[in-house]
């Protein structure tokens, strides 16, 4: 429905109520509803679940058609993200959010900063979407409503040519709000509690939500030392919970992605239920780490497999886990990712320790011998120290073709001194194509890096407290934020207006006319950065 059709349509409405409604004005009150129109978090989910199958199927005919995110622990985050995204490249397409676990336990919950282990109340992951999608939605309106005052200025103005333009403008609107891939961490209990807690996601406007493999009781971030999984069939019914979940919302085409931490996970709490030689659960505890058994030599507390005819004893832990044989991570990620995609997931998310397109790649093969088509979304994530990192796969490459590293210390690749080097030119180069490349070479079809926002923000922050507490003073924040604001256009200069102030001012007009007290007069101050 186009502006000028939503107008006539709410008129005739209007004019059926008769003499009450006569104040009510039909193009107002379109204008609230473009300004609008997403009225639930479900509207959303099922509008930005089309998009992510989209872009999927443009992937699988064009890896160069990759997407990306970048986490957002605010929605004010969110917010400025999407409008310098629509600034910057004039389209949101391809660029979705990432909600981060990480964040919400760091920055999000009621108990203060908590370690990435799932302590954080689970409520606060859909209430952090639907505060993002607040935000987007907000930006639509504040957009749009400056819009509709440049086409009231027009009509004034008696500018047929320019009304129509902004007419068409408006119809043509592209929204700031985009897909979420949501972390749902291990599913913050059994199945049951995972179909739980996705409900209230998707209700939020969730239509990706990413799960992992982890034991929910022992999570850990995927960074960090101490992982534990679990038996594939306690996962898949986590999934299917996922997909019942969407059904049920009536979002189908919601998206599943199964996050495997198998690389960097040692450890599991169970032993897998297996009935037959070769079945999913007997392929899980080939990986346990055993010692054959002499029956007359079996000691207090033991627990036995059997394997290839053989009595096994797992070695366990003191903490009562089992530990796999070292080495074969890549082996359980494979086995992982398939049998995930082979039981409803839609994505695959595999942890890695380095950011390594050799390694990622090889497993994506593997899984491809497979699945032809699957896909990974993958963390670009800041646990990785990006310079070393490739600074030394750089230097390595050279050592194998033979090349002269006299002048290159691998141990101290991250030093400054090493910044101008030929050695950390090709290294940065390496690091800006890594995404293109890695679309390519490796399937990843999402790129994301998880706490972006968590680490500008304290940057800027240092270096705010450093000039403003010192002998800049008031100088440390004119120069190196608002002077930058104004000049590099960044829209919450004027904060007032990015408050919603100016919505308010309309809305005020709609609902008392000439009666209306508005914020936005000759003495508001914002007024100093209209010629910004």
């Amino acid at each position: 429905m186009t502006y000028q059709t939503s107008i006539q349509s709410i008129g005739k409405t209007i004019q059926q109520n008769g003499a009450p409604w006569n104040a009510i004005d039909g193009e107002s009150v379109a204008r609230m509803r473009q300004q609008n129109r997403f009225p639930t978090g479900l509207d959303i989910a099922r509008y930005t679940a089309k998009i992510m199958r989209q872009d999927m199927e443009a992937y699988d005919a064009d890896p160069a058609a990759y997407t990306q995110s970048l986490g957002c622990w605010h929605g004010f985050i969110a917010q400025q993200k999407m409008i310098s995204i629509k600034k910057h490249f004039g389209s949101t397409k391809q660029r979705y959010l990432y909600l981060s676990g990480w964040m919400v336990a760091a920055l999000r919950s009621e108990f203060g900063p908590l370690p990435d282990q799932s302590m954080h109340e689970k409520t606060s992951v859909p209430a952090l979407i639907e505060e993002l999608y607040t935000f987007l939605k907000q930006a639509d309106a504040r957009e749009l409503g400056g819009m509709f005052r440049d086409l009231d200025k027009a009509r004034e103005k008696g500018d047929e040519v320019e009304a129509q333009r902004i007419q068409h403008a408006i119809d043509n609107y592209e929204t700031h709000v985009v897909p979420i891939i949501a972390d749902i961490d291990a599913g913050f209990g059994n199945a049951e509690a995972t179909y739980l807690l996705a409900k209230k996601m998707i209700e939020a406007g969730a239509c990706a939500l990413q799960i992992e493999n982890q034991v929910s009781d022992e999570k850990q971030c995927g960074h960090q030392d101490g992982k534990v999984t679990v038996p594939h069939e306690d996962f898949l019914q986590k999934i299917r919970a996922i997909r019942y979940a969407f059904m049920e919302m009536g979002v189908e085409d919601g998206i599943i992605v199964a996050r495997t931490d198998s690389l960097g996970a040692g450890l599991t709490k169970q032993i897998a239920y297996s009935t037959e030689p070769g079945d999913l659960g007997d392929q899980y505890n080939a990986f346990l780490d055993c010692d054959e058994v002499d029956a007359a030599n079996v000691t207090n507390g033991q627990v036995f497999i059997s394997r290839d005819g053989k009595l096994m004893a797992p070695k366990r832990l003191p903490s009562n886990l089992y530990q796999f044989r070292a080495g074969t991570g890549e082996d359980r990620c494979v086995l992982d990712c398939i049998t995930a995609l082979q039981n409803g997931a839609d994505l695959l998310w595999i942890e890695t320790e380095k950011p390594h397109i050799g390694q990622i790649g090889g497993m994506v093969n593997r899984i491809r011998e497979v699945i032809p088509n699957a896909k990974l979304v993958y963390n670009n994530s800041p646990s990785f120290n990006w310079t070393l990192n490739f600074r030394q796969q750089v230097y390595d490459a050279w050592k194998e073709a033979g090349k002269d590293l006299g002048a290159y210390d691998r141990d101290r690749l991250m030093s400054v001194d090493y910044d101008g080097t030929d050695l950390a030119i090709e290294a940065d180069e390496r690091i800006r194509t890594f995404q293109k490349d890695a679309a390519r070479e490796a399937g990843i079809f999402h790129h994301l890096i998880t706490l972006p926002t968590y680490h500008t923000a304290a940057l800027s922050t240092d270096n705010l407290a450093k000039r403003y507490f010192g002998e800049e003073g008031m100088l440390g924040y004119v120069k190196q934020v608002q002077r930058e604001e104004i000049r590099q256009g960044i829209a919450c200069v004027k904060h007032q207006n990015m408050a919603g102030s100016d919505i308010g001012d309309d809305h005020k007009e709609y609902f008392a006319g000439e009666a209306a007290l508005k914020a936005g007069g000759k003495d508001n101050t914002m007024n100093q950065f209209e010629a910004a």
